[in-house]
């Protein structure tokens, strides 16, 4: 399903695609692919696990969900298009960024989802690379992309593709090892936008202590600001911590570096490693 936006076919695509491109660029100028602690099979997890999502995924769902909705409720095919885009924008944040903040949550209590979704934090490092580094059936199953197939039928399809890029720019941005942020810590003047942002949506600092080694640092929140676009439902939730600060150090402790196809394709593929959660 093709949506035009801004006169710009495949609006979402390209916009993605640039975000990616412009804070990968802005990432190698920094130094941060230099002496990397990432192995080729991190980079190539990373690779595959993109249009993973965005190619197969995420636009087959849309298509299933469109045929199904098609053959057996042609009737309510687009009935709340005339809905005012900005409640349009409210309804999906409730059908898909709330969801997805409890997927994600269940993802780190649930010793099954965990298998699923350790391929995001098996990278020893942030960055843009890591965004959509998870295992097929973790998207699969994701209740938010089903919601929001079904709000595309419904008539939510050219708000989607605006709501998906305001998303997406979020959270690569929250990523990223450009760490936007640490400009608005560093000054004074600026303290009250950061206080505003930090509390409204993910940023590198709640999004990195999510991703950090150990809780023992004292910066990491490894089971907590589980937030992927609002960092609203942490506080909510009690999920949330803040200290403005970056972990050192990434990953999952006692990590027994799965090949990229394993953490990728369990079940259908698992590891021969006997200290392995994907055995």
């Amino acid at each position: 399903m093709v949506h035009e936006v801004f006169g710009i076919r495949h609006f979402d695509e390209k916009a993605v695609v640039v975000i990616l491109f412009v804070f990968g660029i802005a990432e190698a100028l920094l130094g941060a692919y230099k002496n990397s602690k990432r192995t080729w099979q991190d980079y190539l997890a990373e690779l595959v696990s993109f249009p993973q999502l965005t190619i197969l995924i995420q636009p087959g769902i849309l298509l299933l969900v469109g045929f199904l909705g098609r053959e057996y409720f042609p009737d309510q095919e687009g009935i709340f298009a005339s809905v005012a885009f900005g409640y349009q924008f409210l309804i999906l944040i409730l059908i898909e960024d709330l969801p997805q903040y409890w997927w994600h949550r269940l993802a780190h209590h649930s010793p099954l989802l965990w298998k699923f979704h350790v391929a995001h934090h098996a990278s020893p490092a942030m960055g843009v690379g890591v965004v959509f580094r998870n295992a097929a059936l973790y998207y699969f199953f994701m209740p938010n992309i089903w919601l929001a197939s079904i709000a595309v039928f419904l008539g939510f399809g050219k708000m989607y593709v605006v709501y998906t890029v305001v998303k997406l720019l979020i959270i690569i941005g929250a990523h990223s090892e450009l760490r936007w942020d640490s400009f608005l810590y560093r000054h004074k003047l600026l303290h009250p936008l950061a206080w505003l942002l930090e509390h409204l949506i993910s940023t590198p600092a709640t999004h990195f202590a999510h991703h950090g080694l150990t809780n023992d640092d004292g910066i990491s929140n490894n089971n907590g600001n589980f937030g992927n676009m609002l960092f609203i439902w942490d506080q909510l939730f009690g999920t949330a911590k803040f200290t403005r600060q970056y972990p050192s150090q990434f990953g999952i402790e006692n990590d027994p570096k799965d090949p990229w196809y394993v953490q990728l394709y369990y079940p259908f593929v698992r590891s021969k490693k006997k200290d392995s959660a994907l055995k």
